[in-house]
């Protein structure tokens, strides 16, 4: 996942969201992640932009009320 940080704007996209959302490149994952900050897409090439990365593991119910799976991302 992402964690932009400029000022007093911040935004965080998970790391399944590129992926579900038509696999983004990194660019792109950058941009949507500037976006959701409430900043310009290309903010991360500023130096005082704080651009912070990290991974997780996913969990999803296999059904409602059911067994719990890691969701892989593909």
């Amino acid at each position: 996942g992402l964690l932009i940080e400029k000022g007093i704007y911040s935004g965080l996209l998970l790391p399944q969201v590129p992926v579900e959302w038509g696999g983004w490149d990194e660019e792109e994952f950058l941009a949507q992640t500037c976006w959701k900050a409430g900043l310009p897409p290309d903010c991360w090439l500023d130096p005082d932009t704080k651009v912070y990365r990290f991974t997780a593991e996913i969990f999803e119910e296999e059904y409602p009320r059911g067994p719990v799976r890691r969701k892989p991302l593909v």
